[in-house]
């Protein structure tokens, strides 16, 4: 009996860590990016040690076809050129989670890459940084300039892109798995883990 328990234990935790990335990204020269001509910037940040061991990866994931946007450990960020218009953003780790978006061309947005602990690995939140000084997580509070000061930008690497290719069948799981949990989410919930267009500048 014990043996069946550390072998359903052993499995649980393979399938909990086979869509956690350890890969890293490369860090670029160029650290302020700009929209590019007809897209909107969305810059995700990542700032806690809590789980400094474990990379994050993160998507454009509507409900069709998910696009890997990268790899994202402690003390980054990661730039993504995006079309405007509606998004719906995920990290994956042991978990996944979302943020909805609406972004307008020529505006740079911002999204906290948050780790909580999780059963066997940190698991992670994002959380959108509004244009609000009233917000939890703002522009204009003196913690979003501490989180940029503090973050280098990285790009995903071949290594990146080749590892999203092994497992993106597990990841694609993950991701119908817990949209089953966001979608039956509150509105008013929701409406907090919402990016709006007004949140870029």
């Amino acid at each position: 009996m014990i043996r069946m328990l550390r072998v359903a234990l052993l499995s649980l935790l393979l399938v909990s860590s086979f869509a956690i990335a350890k890969e890293t990204g490369k860090y670029v020269q160029e650290q302020s990016p700009k929209p590019e001509e007809g897209k909107a910037l969305v810059i995700f940040l990542r700032t806690s040690f809590v789980g400094s061991a474990i990379s994050a990866s993160v998507y454009d994931a509507p409900d069709a076809e998910t696009k890997f946007i990268g790899i994202i450990q402690n003390k980054q960020r990661v730039a993504y050129q995006a079309e405007p218009g509606q998004h719906r953003f995920m990290v994956i780790a042991e978990n996944a989670d979302f943020v909805d978006a609406t972004l307008e061309a020529g505006k740079t947005y911002y999204v906290l890459v948050s780790p909580r602990m999780g059963a066997w690995k940190a698991r992670f939140s994002l959380l959108p940084i509004h244009n609000d000084p009233a917000a939890e997580e703002s522009l204009h509070s003196a913690d979003f300039k501490e989180w940029m000061a503090k973050t280098q930008l990285v790009e995903a690497t071949e290594s990146n892109l080749a590892w999203y290719e092994r497992t993106k069948a597990n990841i694609e799981e993950k991701k119908a798995d817990y949209l089953k949990k966001w979608n039956v989410m509150l509105p008013a919930d929701k409406a907090e883990l919402t990016l709006k267009a007004e949140d870029g500048v």
